[in-house]
């Protein structure tokens, strides 16, 4: 037997260049276009900057050890983040965006969860807070005191107030009988609407003072369509409006128009939608995936681009100067297609990266295996595909059953259970790319983190004899344990999928548990988890290293003292590299002297601001929205995201210097 343990100190390995990224177009002041704030690297760490486009400069605001992710701007120009400890726990705090004091949001309040930050056109401001098992909303002036407006048991999110401030919009699990709670400043439910029916999603307030209009997605008829509510009329579907895979939207500053953003099969594409003359117009866009996207004044669009060669870059459709994410001297190496294989639900969708063909054998592959469930991998930049491939993996990306991006019914397809399901189809996948010469059946591994750390850890035991190692970075191990310790949202997702709790179906939970199959993994295996986790709670991890051990299974763990969305690169990057060696000592096997050795670096490249320069301050950057009330759902609640719902990370790492033929990690 072989058992290993780490633990981590949030110091990237010597010879890595990278910065982070928060996947969002900054937050942009309704009053002052020119006026944006956003989160950005700072040092490794995602902090939140403010960014003039006027003078072309930026100034950071904020300055934790363990990085801030969440801010937004109102129409003063006040900047707002959460500034939260090692647990997650915390307040809100604002300040004018030229500087000055710091200030709470709203005074007299314990900290908490961040469940939604919204202020309207009257300056009345509305917090979420969630303290593990519900979220309290209160309202109040900035910087004044807190009034509690009401308390929600379970999963809840604040998703908008309305321009008038006088409506609250609250957002329960999509498939409930409280999707969407309509509430007043009193507390007094004005309406609530059901999802039994179709889930639903609430996506905000129309910016216009004239009426009060609230905007939703509904599933529907295995499609996704735009919905509307107002006061006295109810909720109305807009049967014109329809797709067959998820979208999202956003209100046009002016007029009853929509942004939507579409994702499907692993790319994205944009319309604009004129609710008046049911009118769908597509906007341009690179093909790709487009991680967000917001309208401005005059029909401007602003975007977050990628495709698997290019790291995330901001564009806008009438050219205007948008801050600059880290860069690559040139796109991401490898040669990349897509494939399809037949399954019982349909064709299973998988995008294949590989390195440039040598001669001799075909590289050993990887199975990259996405977190969520609700989510997809796509057609957008990796830090891990980009590492793998230079460092002459193949990498496989399958979106199985119950991803995102293929429609209602493939959303909910777990016929064989729940994880056992996901399983076959990458069992299916890799017999595929067997039977057409793209992979070796003694050369193939796992990697999955969160969800997909799951699915990487029940197919080892469950398929013991198809994997020749794996890696598992904070993942579900045990199911039961994980309901019971996990998140309101995380709770209301496993009776979901499970179609209970572990009390009245424990055999589904137990059935679907890595732990059960523990005692079957024959494959090398890397466990990587954080003692913070909520999502993916630490305890049940380590009741399967423990099994592992009295199993004599051959596994290495590491710990890392974060949450499960940490806002440092440095951890990112360092499960990266311990990864990287791992599957290379395991897959591989070469002879250390055979390695390509990385190219020389002065330690660790982590650039700082919006445009990467160097400086802490002032710094120079290259690079509008029509005045509005500031809604920031902090935890998305779309059909696109659901971040609460989700097991997944939360930041982006651009790798400017990749692993290549890692060099084997040093064992503690």
């Amino acid at each position: 037997m072989s058992t290993t343990t780490a633990h981590l100190t949030a110091q990237p390995p010597a010879g890595t260049g990278f910065r982070v990224y928060h996947p969002a177009l900054p937050e942009v002041c309704p009053r002052d276009p020119a006026r944006m704030a956003l989160a950005a690297d700072a040092d490794g760490r995602c902090e939140i900057f403010t960014w003039n486009a006027a003078t072309g400069t930026a100034r950071q605001v904020t300055d934790s050890p363990h990085g801030t992710l969440h801010c937004a701007l109102d129409a003063d120009a006040r900047v707002w983040w959460f500034a939260e400890d090692r647990h997650g726990h915390g307040l809100w705090y604002f300040q004018d965006f030229e500087g000055g004091a710091r200030q709470p949001g709203l005074t007299g309040l314990p900290p908490g969860r961040p469940h939604g930050l919204a202020v309207s056109d009257a300056g009345t401001v509305a917090l979420g807070l969630g303290d593990g098992s519900g979220m309290t909303v209160h309202l109040g002036t900035p910087g004044g005191p807190a009034r509690q407006v009401c308390t929600v048991d379970g999963q809840a999110l604040l998703t908008g107030i309305s321009p008038s401030g006088g409506l609250l919009a609250l957002s329960g699990a999509a498939g409930s009988d409280r999707a969407v709670t309509l509430v007043t400043c009193s507390g007094a439910v004005l309406d609530q609407l059901s999802g039994h029916r179709g889930r639903l999603w609430a996506l905000g307030f129309a910016p216009s003072p004239a009426g009060t209009e609230l905007l939703l997605v509904q599933e529907h008829d295995d499609h996704y369509r735009l919905a509307t509510w107002r006061p006295g009329s109810g909720l109305l579907p807009q049967d014109w409006c329809r797709f067959d895979t998820e979208i999202t939207a956003r209100w046009y500053p002016a007029g009853r128009r929509v942004l939507i953003r579409q994702d499907r099969h692993g790319r994205s594409t944009l319309t604009a939608a004129d609710l008046d003359r049911r009118t769908l117009t597509p906007i341009p866009s690179p093909p790709g995936t487009l991680l967000d996207a917001a309208p401005h004044p005059g029909d401007e669009v602003h975007y977050l681009w990628t495709d698997t060669a290019t790291p995330p870059r901001m564009c806008s459709t009438a050219g205007t100067r948008l801050p600059e994410l880290a860069t690559l001297p040139a796109p991401a190496p490898g040669r990349h297609r897509e494939l399809w294989t037949p399954g019982p639900d349909g064709p299973v969708h998988t995008l294949l990266s590989e390195p440039e063909p040598v001669t001799g054998r075909r590289p050993p592959l990887v199975f990259l295996v996405h977190g969520g469930p609700a989510d997809h991998d796509r057609d957008a930049y990796d830090p891990e595909v980009h590492s793998l491939v230079a460092s002459g993996f193949a990498v496989a990306r399958v979106n199985y059953r119950g991803s995102t991006g293929y429609g209602p019914r493939w959303r909910a397809a777990y016929g064989a259970g729940v994880g056992l399901t996901q399983v076959a189809d990458l069992v299916a996948v890799r017999g595929d790319l067997l039977r057409r010469g793209l992979a070796r059946a003694d050369a193939i591994g796992l990697w999955g983190t969160s969800w997909g750390g799951y699915l990487a850890l029940l197919a080892l035991g469950t398929r013991p004899d198809l994997w020749q190692a794996g890696v598992a970075v904070k993942p579900v191990a045990d199911c039961a344990a994980a309901y019971r310790t996990g998140t309101p949202a995380l709770r209301a997702l496993d009776e979901r999928l499970f179609g209970g709790t572990p009390d009245t179906v424990p055999e589904r939970y137990a059935r679907s548990s890595p732990l059960h199959y523990a005692a079957d993994v024959r494959a090398p295996l890397l466990v990587i988890a954080a003692t913070l986790d909520t999502k993916c709670p630490p305890g049940q991890v380590r009741s399967y290293l423990g099994a592992l051990r009295r199993a004599g299974a051959e596994h290495e763990s590491m710990w890392l003292e974060t949450g499960h969305d940490g806002y440092t690169g440095a951890h990112h990057v360092a499960v990266l590299h311990r990864a990287l060696g791992f599957l290379d000592q395991r897959l591989r096997r070469a002879p250390a002297a055979h390695r390509t050795p990385r190219p020389p670096l002065d330690g660790v490249s982590g650039g700082t601001g919006p445009s990467g320069a160097p400086e802490r301050k002032n710094r120079s950057v290259t690079g509008r929205r029509g005045e509005a009330a500031m809604q920031k759902d902090i935890i998305h609640n779309d059909p696109l995201a659901g971040d609460e719902e989700n097991r997944r990370p939360s930041i982006g790492v651009t790798v400017t210097v990749p692993f290549r033929n890692a060099e084997d990690t040093e064992e503690d």
